[in-house]
């Protein structure tokens, strides 16, 4: 190529300017905290507090109740399975935005109690939407980041959970206020503003890994990959005391009533936002094989916390510590993904469905499991809390003995 042709090149096919790529980084990320405040904050976390006005309303009974909040479980983990199929058949861009449409429908569909089968089916497929954008947000986003910034990257998509949180104790009672039903309508309104600030903003999808040039080999799961997606299921397990018991548990276990309980559930969002932006710092920083083995540790010490002191300061710490690692652990378990498995953006993807899968699994057996011995042992709440740390410690466990065992081979 001549000078001439350089000059014309450079003058039809400009260079992007320093920082561009950065900015582009950044909106795709935005666009990937819009989808997972809508699918996995809202969608499942502003069903709490709605739960004493559906019932204050006659819309439905307590018993009914409980089974609703089950069907966005059991629609979670069906979201994670049908994930990888519904981006193959339409594309992954393509799903994630219907299923931000389909979660602001289900809040609208939601203002109207037509029967439990009605209502039982948008909650499921509030759940479905959550289960879906799960596997597929972070895995559209990262390919098209650097290395050095996956972990904040990934801190930054998934704070949108601990905005839904948040937004839970703070946004909701204040719709509240104006009726049930306009709770719903704000809810939906909201999802279909955030829906629509990310529509344009995400990636064109990567289709090296689809189309290869030459016919791919199948792919083998590691055994670190398989002991990272059982860690990972365990994690799900410690976490559910706080998530599901720890308002009942400052409210009636320790007789200090509702708004202390709420208290807590109000720190643990703040800190569900801040979790995954620290969390995905510290990987980038140190590795996250060391990060996660870290996470593991500290988070099992939170969770065990109340089984040691009940004071006003252990409450508050461990609401803190276990609220940023609910959304937290994601950055860092997505980032030993990409290390464990570095050039493969479709194996990244199915192994990273398949940790959705093993959590959702594991956290809706464990939140059934710890109802029944709760129910069983008329209310022992520090027996959950065990429980809990317990599976933190063999998530732990497991990691350094592979990582031993791996060591000596």
């Amino acid at each position: 190529m001549t000078n001439a042709d350089t000059k014309r090149h450079l003058e039809t096919h400009p260079q992007p300017r320093p920082g561009s790529a950065s900015r582009t980084t950044w909106r795709y990320a935005v666009a990937g905290l819009s989808a997972s405040l809508v699918g996995l904050g809202l969608a499942r976390f502003s069903y709490t507090p709605l739960i004493p006005a559906l019932i204050a309303a006659k819309w439905f009974s307590a018993s009914d109740v409980v089974y609703l909040g089950a069907a966005n479980l059991a629609g979670y983990l069906a979201g994670a399975l049908a994930a990888r199929a519904l981006a193959t058949r339409i594309g992954a861009v393509r799903a994630l935005r219907a299923m931000m449409l389909l979660a602001t429908l289900s809040f609208l569909a939601s203002s109207a109690p037509l029967s439990f089968i009605w209502f039982f089916a948008w909650r499921f497929l509030a759940g479905l939407t959550g289960g879906i954008i799960m596997v597929l947000a972070a895995s559209v986003i990262l390919p098209h980041t650097s290395a050095a910034r996956r972990g904040i990257v990934g801190g930054v998509i998934f704070a949108g959970v601990g905005l839904g949180v948040a937004a839970s104790g703070t946004l909701v009672p204040l719709l509240l206020q104006q009726g049930l039903q306009q709770s719903w309508y704000g809810l939906g309104v909201l999802s279909a503003l955030l829906t629509l600030a990310s529509w344009w903003n995400w990636p064109a999808e990567i289709k090296a890994d689809t189309a290869p040039s030459h016919p791919a080999k199948p792919h083998r799961v590691s055994p670190a990959a398989r002991a990272l997606l059982v860690q990972y299921g365990l994690n799900a397990v410690a976490l559910v005391p706080h998530m599901v018991f720890i308002v009942d548990f400052v409210a009636r276990g320790l007789g200090q009533g509702i708004a202390a309980g709420s208290r807590y559930w109000v720190l643990y969002g703040l800190a569900a936002i801040v979790g995954p932006l620290i969390t995905g710092h510290v990987g980038d920083r140190s590795g996250f094989g060391p990060a996660l083995r870290a996470a593991f540790l500290i988070e099992a010490a939170a969770v065990l916390l109340p089984t040691v002191s009940t004071a006003p300061v252990s409450l508050i710490v461990s609401s803190v510590v276990v609220g940023g690692f609910t959304p937290g652990i994601v950055p860092l378990v997505l980032g030993r993904i990409h290390e464990l498995v570095p050039h493969s953006s479709l194996q990244q993807r199915a192994i990273w469905s398949h940790a959705t899968t093993s959590f959702a699994l594991f956290q809706a057996t464990a939140a059934y499991g710890f109802s029944w011995i709760y129910a069983q042992t008329g209310g022992d709440y520090l027996l959950l809390f065990g429980l809990g740390g317990g599976a933190a410690v063999l998530a732990l466990a497991i990691d350094l003995g592979f990582a031993l065992t791996t060591r000596k081979a």
